[in-house]
């Protein structure tokens, strides 16, 4: 038969033990949730001071108070009474298999956090990196998207990228074009020169500043070549640089200078029988 009387009792003595630390961990929940939202506010604004790209602060707001609230409910339910020595092994083995079955991921992370720390691009830039070209669409946790100029996607990890070289086009705002025209040697050079500096200084997009360089750089097989090296906005390069082709050709034609090109002489021997 149920003794009511020592279950009461034995109720009342647990109630008087742990009634203290359950309300001990009440309190600590609520205060520690409390605690974790103001420094998610603080690491946010901190953030956005030192102007740290929007997808990296989200991420690392997130995962900050993800951590913190884990090491909380740890700590209440241990307050508790609840013995938490196993399920903390349990947790630290299963973190360790997944940390071995994402590893790739893992390394994709990292980069992605690299990258968003340390900017060595931004959306917009032109970028030239494992071996593709294009425009920055976004930069995401675990990728990077570029658009190339013919308008296809392009999906890159972010751990190649952020151990990989990296040439960016858009980091400063002016860039240097080069050319390379050839003569032929019976045409007048000093007049060849003269054709490429009054072309260079009918576009105004050209700067006077660095001074652009006319110069001959090699006397090849079948031709005299002339280096041409002029500065430009970046937004104007691609515009001067097949502008400029197709104005010395017409330009030369019109002159009579020559740009020579490989020719081959073929010669027939008949043979009698």
């Amino acid at each position: 038969m149920i003794n009511l009387e020592a279950l009461y009792a034995k109720g009342l003595d647990m109630a008087i033990v742990y009634a203290p630390k359950l309300l001990l961990a009440i309190i600590t929940l609520v205060v520690g949730l409390w605690i974790i939202k103001v420094i998610g506010k603080g690491v946010r604004k901190g953030m956005q001071k030192g102007e740290v790209d929007v997808t990296l602060r989200r991420f690392m707001v997130s995962l900050i108070t993800i951590g913190l609230k884990i090491m909380l409910f740890i700590t209440v339910i241990s307050m508790v009474g609840v013995q938490m020595t196993s399920f903390i092994a349990i947790l630290g083995a299963a973190g360790l298999a997944v940390g071995f079955a994402l590893q790739g991921s893992l390394g994709n992370f990292a980069g992605g956090v690299l990258i968003l720390g340390f900017r060595p691009y931004k959306v917009g830039d032109f970028i030239d990196a494992q071996g593709y070209a294009g425009s920055v669409h976004s930069i995401q946790i675990f990728n990077t998207i570029l658009k190339t100029p013919d308008n296809k996607t392009i999906i890159i990890p972010n751990g190649p990228l952020s151990n990989g070289s990296i040439t960016n086009y858009s980091t400063e705002p002016q860039r240097r074009v080069d050319f390379t025209f050839g003569i032929g040697y019976s045409d007048d050079i000093d007049k060849a020169r003269k054709v490429i500096d009054g072309l260079i200084a009918n576009d105004e997009r050209i700067l006077k500043d660095p001074a652009p360089q006319v110069v001959i750089s090699e006397l090849a097989d079948s031709s005299v070549n002339f280096v041409v090296r002029v500065w430009a906005e970046a937004a104007n390069y691609w515009g001067i640089y097949f502008d400029m082709h197709e104005n010395v050709k017409k330009t030369f034609d019109k002159e009579g200078i020559t740009i020579p090109f490989p020719q081959r002489d073929v010669h027939l021997y008949k043979h009698d029988a």
